[in-house]
């Protein structure tokens, strides 16, 4: 969930030294056709491939003081251009100029390689007459006029290979079944009510039943006259109703996947906790809204530095801004620990309170069939728009990371991806399933140290509390680390080290499992008088300012070791998790007043069906975004708002269809008869 991921991919593989310069030659092709363009945009009238061209190569813009320092250039129209014997394609040259970097977009001849592209630049070839074509900024705007080379890139297409056709043709499959098993039930359906029409017609000549009349005082038919008619069909479609095929066509059909998504009852297991709902989706549009305002953050802003300045120092920006967006995260591990405490404590006292192998295997193995499917097929979708799909200048800080799935989507599949350094995680969002699956892993061991002893369970818990706190205060430490993850190249250690590791991220997720386990056994409410829930939610309210304001007071990177800054990071993710557990216990005591109405609220049930589609889908929508810009964009408060409400719709449409076709399947799915 974190952006941390991407903060690497600025420049990550790019900021390399240009090791294989002996060769300092250009390939004859490259050199002849690159001197026929340069020759044709110095004549009186150029052929319109050569203006194309020359208008295609990225020109300095306003505010390069602001942050505007990149100039894309215009890749469609590069790649539309065609010489006499040579097409044009797009490279992108990465420069350095001072504390200055920055990106020029150019148009080359295609048989130029990415090596001829450097030799061009360094050599000064690219000329319109005594012009460079890739001029330095002024020195009246940096203080140092030598541009560096970092590195050329080339956006040439992807060929899709072996894996990409596996991915999409997985993809297909999965949405293929549900398509075909909702029409073979409605076929079923059919021929079932042409079998059933005759028996009910002669029923209801023979008891007197007006069937019409019926329905039309009752406004439908009844459900019970349809459910004893059918039991009374032929026993061949009895055998069949009970037959492993059956099952899975009304597993997978969207007649029955989409029952209960879109209802307004609580969608909480065994029903109470109806504040979680509220709780789950608010924490959903948080990120959601700092995912939307930060991605292009990284590399798509043409005011970068404005953006820093009004967003970073002001707290009304707090739904944007990385460090508190992402306490969000935070709030999701709280409510996995909760319900997964309470899941098993549920399947215990079904087994005959009983915590068996078995019963921990079953556990784990339905948190799998939960989440995998899902997560298997947005890896495949992402595998394949990769090699379908024309990208745009700003594709360069993705290409490399979401590469990474050709080689380690085996890590997806075991869920350990958050164990890889960030730049080779397949997706980078999904670290979090990972993640919440290590720590799910753990709810067991808790569980049975509760029922062996209480106390044993506490010792063992404040035990691991600590720990990971002290893990969190140290790594910060040692490594200089800010307390979230800056938008700038500042500290790359911050994601491999610390925000993506089960040993500094467990705190809340043990807060909610001992919050899940005194929820399910308690016998009598926590709160007894109004002035505990009074003081109760001072404390809450005080410890969630406390944490959000001192997220900006601490944001800078310290250049050594720092206490403050280690405190604050052992300690703020286990007190936001231990404010947010208060919010859900004042509630289900009676105590939470307007906001356990606004948290319970039936709109928010619905949203919270199809939240976990929408926290897998709604990066890939924003990169979709970012990676097909061909200009860079420009930050206002509207901007921003209007780039996170289309986000948000498309990832509400999108992320229903696949909860129907994608999720809910496998969890309808039964492999034993009942």
């Amino acid at each position: 969930m974190a952006p941390s991921w991407m903060v690497f991919l600025l420049f990550a593989g790019c900021i390399k030294a240009l090791e294989n310069t002996q060769a300092l030659t250009v390939s004859q092709k490259c050199t002849e056709d690159t001197n026929t363009f340069l020759w044709e945009i110095t004549q009186d009238r150029p052929k319109e491939y050569a203006v194309q061209m020359y208008d295609a190569f990225g020109k300095m813009g306003s505010n390069v003081k602001g942050g505007n320092a990149n100039r894309p250039g215009l890749l469609q129209q590069c790649r539309s251009a065609h010489g006499p014997s040579f097409s044009a394609q797009y490279c992108e040259v990465f420069l350095k100029q001072g504390t200055v970097q920055y990106f020029v977009g150019i148009c080359v001849p295609e048989s130029c390689g990415e090596e001829d592209v450097e030799i061009l630049v360094l050599d000064g070839s690219l000329q319109f007459g005594q012009t460079s074509l890739i001029p330095p900024l002024p020195h009246i705007l940096v203080n140092q006029s030598t541009q560096e080379m970092i590195m050329t890139h080339c956006l040439s297409a992807i060929a899709p290979g072996a894996l990409d056709a596996i991915s999409l043709f997985v993809c297909c499959v999965m949405v293929a079944i549900p398509l075909v098993a909702t029409l073979l039930t409605a076929i079923i359906k059919w021929q079932r009510n042409r079998e059933v029409r005759p028996s009910v017609q002669t029923s209801c000549s023979n008891t007197g039943l007006n069937l019409y009349g019926t329905m039309k005082t009752n406004g439908s038919y009844s459900s019970d006259i349809n459910h004893d008619t059918e039991e009374n069909s032929s026993s061949s479609t009895s055998i069949t109703s009970r037959s492993f095929l059956y099952r899975c066509l009304q597993a997978f059909s969207i007649q029955n996947t989409s029952q209960g998504v879109l209802s307004t009852s609580s969608s909480v297991p065994g029903g109470g906790y109806s504040s979680l709902n509220g709780i789950r989706v608010l924490s959903l549009l948080w990120i959601i809204c700092g995912h939307s305002a930060q991605f292009p953050v990284i590399n798509n802003l043409d005011n970068y530095k404005n953006w820093r300045t009004t967003v970073e120092s002001n707290p009304l920006h707090v739904l944007t801004i990385s460090g508190p967006v992402f306490l969000a995260v935070d709030t999701f591990l709280l409510l996995g620990g909760l319900l997964s405490a309470r899941s098993l404590l549920g399947s215990i006292n079904k087994a005959d309170d009983n915590l068996s192998p078995s019963l921990v295997a079953n556990y784990l193995l339905r948190r799998i069939k939960r989440i995998q499917p899902l997560h298997m097929f947005v890896m495949c979708l992402t595998i394949g728009l990769i090699s379908l799909i024309q990208w745009g200048p700003y594709w360069f800080p993705f290409i490399d990371t979401l590469m990474d799935c050709k080689t380690y989507w085996w890590a997806n599949l075991f869920l350990i991806s958050n164990l890889l350094p960030v730049h080779e995680i397949c997706i980078p969002w999904s670290w979090y399933l990972s993640l919440d699956f290590q720590c799910y892993a753990t709810t067991p061991l808790l569980v049975y140290f509760y029922r062996l002893n209480r106390g044993v369970c506490i010792v063992v818990a404040g035990g691991l509390l600590l720990m990971t706190t002290v893990a969190g205060a140290v790594v910060t430490a040692l490594m200089h680390l800010p307390v979230f993850q800056p938008s700038t190249l500042t500290s790359e250690y911050y994601v491999l080290y610390y925000y993506v590791k089960p040993y500094t991220r467990y705190g809340p997720f043990l807060i909610g499992i001992l919050a899940g386990i005194y929820l399910t056994t308690k016998k009598d409410p926590l709160l007894k008088h109004k002035w505990q829930a009074a003081l109760g939610w001072i404390f809450c309210l005080s410890v969630m300012a406390a944490v959000i304001g001192l997220s900006y007071i601490l944001k800078e990177t310290p250049a050594s070791p720092s206490v403050p800054h280690a405190l604050y990071q052992g300690l703020h993710r286990p007190l936001w998790a231990l404010a947010v557990t208060w919010i859900i216990l004042a509630c289900e005591d009676g105590y939470g007043g307007l906001i356990k109405n606004l948290l319970s609220l039936g709109f928010w049930v619905p949203l919270s069906n199809i939240s976990f589609a929408c926290y897998l889908t709604h990066p890939v929508f924003i990169i979709l975004y970012i990676g097909l810009q061909e200009t860079p964009i420009h930050y206002t408060d509207i901007n921003f708002m209007y780039l996170f409400f289309g986000h948000l719709v498309l990832t509400l449409v999108f992320s229903y269809v696949l909860t129907l076709l994608v999720e809910k399947p496998y969890l309808l799915l039964k492999w034993r008869g009942t």
